[in-house]
């Protein structure tokens, strides 16, 4: 995660109501007609239906009314607007776990790279209400959080409103509660803040230890594992990061996720396993087989971002990543660092964001080889297009099925959607009612859709151009209202706050 936000960007941002900028495309084949006095609010003909729950793929028409999938049939259906899908695939939109841009730009790349619903699990927020206040009123797709146990801190321990990693104030520089351990006292009032999250809809416990990694003591720690197993709620860690791969942060972990029957998610674990992926993901299995409750995910690129202040860079990160200053770009500019420049931007610029490229597409694939594999974003906060972060917003569903389908064939289409979109959708439903209308294309299941044609699906950002958008998705639908049609924004905006209702 990326806590490295540019003030003055903010302030731009404040000013802007709504990013209106849109990337044209050529129509697609796509035939459309009005129907007046239909059953059913939007009826799309003749797609290639993939449900990941099932593993149904079929040629069907899809009747939809107030948001949800109400038939599929074999039988024509009328509809007050209707789409003919031959010769495209229909499956429900990507869920993405891990996103830090709840922003009318940022979310606008996120939606024309199939996401349907963007969930900030990780770092979260506190109260958990006021996530996503720069998209409420006109957000295009579902957005979420988990409870942020580092807003919780900043709370406890310093004394301040931190709700998310950005406000209008400013963005959460590291401070005390990033490196003072707490008192019994201040732990105590942690569980409480804690447990007003869930009740209040947190979707989980949100955890970002390896920020935060000499502050927790394991009285912290054993507590917010304690809260999470009282709720049966996830919690969604950033762990310890080790040196080149090591796996003791996880096996610090995993004894205390078993004790106390914690559901346990490693969020972005490519980003720490590295190289050492498959013996991670060994220990995981092992753990599972005795009972633990341990899921994962991976992002689909090669580089990190993060802030050039994240405390791994106070450690020595070069021998923990296994690069040195030439691997690492200021985002800001695109520019490769030199011991010089890294420590003057470092004194001058503490809010700049880094990229750091240290992973290698092999690990990656080996990831995927794990059946429950679950793919995320880790998108970067992203405001508008002069500041430059990582590409991983932009392209990262769409990067999953061009590449890793299409080209290196390291799975189906099926699979895709089912480690985008079901899996997602399953391991919140475990504790949140509401996800299990999602990630699924059957009757009952929220409308949430994206029609495509594989061979036509293109991830045009890139390192240096991190904004450039996706392509190919001719439609993306969220609660059966047309958010992009043909590439381009539609103006519709039936995005909305997901908590958990589950108390």
């Amino acid at each position: 995660m990326n806590l490295g936000i540019w003030n003055s960007a903010l302030l731009a941002f404040a000013s802007v109501v709504a990013w209106t900028g849109t990337q044209s495309i050529a129509q697609t084949d796509l035939f459309e007609r009005a129907t007046e006095g239909s059953g059913y609010d939007l009826v799309i003909e003749n797609g290639r239906v993939l449900d990941p729950a099932t593993g149904s793929d079929r040629v069907l028409n899809i009747g939809i009314a107030d948001g949800e999938i109400v038939t599929l049939s074999d039988d024509d259906l009328n509809g007050k607007r209707e789409i003919d899908a031959s010769g495209h695939i229909v499956a429900p939109g990507f869920i993405d776990l891990h996103t830090h841009s709840p922003f009318p730009f940022g979310e606008l790349l996120q939606v024309k790279d199939g996401v349907t619903t963007s969930l900030d699990l990780e770092a979260g927020a506190w109260p958990v209400a006021e996530y996503g206040e720069f998209i409420r009123g006109q957000a295009r797709a579902n957005y979420g959080s988990s409870v942020g146990h580092f807003a919780i801190r900043i709370k406890v321990i310093e004394g301040k409103d931190q709700p998310w990693i950005v406000t209008e104030t400013g963005q959460a520089v590291p401070g005390a509660a990033f490196s003072q351990i707490a008192t019994p006292e201040q732990i105590e009032e942690m569980r409480t803040l804690l447990q007003q999250g869930l009740d209040n809809g947190g979707l989980g416990i949100g955890f970002l230890l390896d920020y935060m990694s000499p502050a927790i003591s394991d009285e912290e720690l054993r507590m917010i594992f304690e809260v999470a197993a009282e709720n049966d709620t996830v919690v969604w860690a950033h762990i310890r990061r080790g040196i080149n791969g090591d796996i003791q942060p996880l096996l610090d972990l995993l004894p205390l996720a078993q004790e106390l029957g914690v559901k346990l998610h490693i969020c972005h674990i490519n980003a720490n396993a590295m190289g050492n992926v498959g013996n991670w993901l060994t220990a995981i299995d092992e753990a599972n087989t005795e009972g633990a409750d341990i899921s994962a995910e991976i992002f689909p690129y090669t580089a990190g971002s993060t802030t050039i202040k994240a405390d791994v860079f106070d450690r020595d990160w070069q021998t923990i990543f296994g690069i040195t200053y030439e691997d690492v770009q200021w985002a800001e500019t695109g520019e490769w660092f030199t011991e010089e420049s890294w420590n003057r931007i470092r004194e001058e610029r503490p809010d700049s964001s880094i990229i750091h490229h240290y992973m290698k597409e092999e690990w990656l694939t080996e990831a995927l080889q794990w059946p429950d594999m679950m793919v995320a974003t880790d998108a970067m906060p992203t405001f508008d297009s002069s500041i430059k972060s990582a590409p991983n917003g932009a392209g990262s569903y769409t990067r999953l099925l061009a590449r890793f389908v299409r080209e290196l064939e390291v799975f189906d289409t099926m699979e895709a959607f089912r480690r985008g979109s079901y899996l997602p959708a399953a391991r919140l439903a475990e504790f949140a009612p509401v996800f299990e209308q999602k990630g699924r294309v059957k009757e009952g299941a929220d409308a949430d859709l994206v029609i495509f044609k594989l061979e036509n699906l293109r991830d045009n950002a890139r390192y240096t151009d991190p904004f450039r958008e996706a392509t190919g998705w001719d439609y993306v639908i969220v609660g059966g209202e047309v958010v992009v049609e043909a590439g381009d924004p539609t103006g519709a905006t039936p995005g909305v706050h997901i908590f958990n209702k589950a108390k």
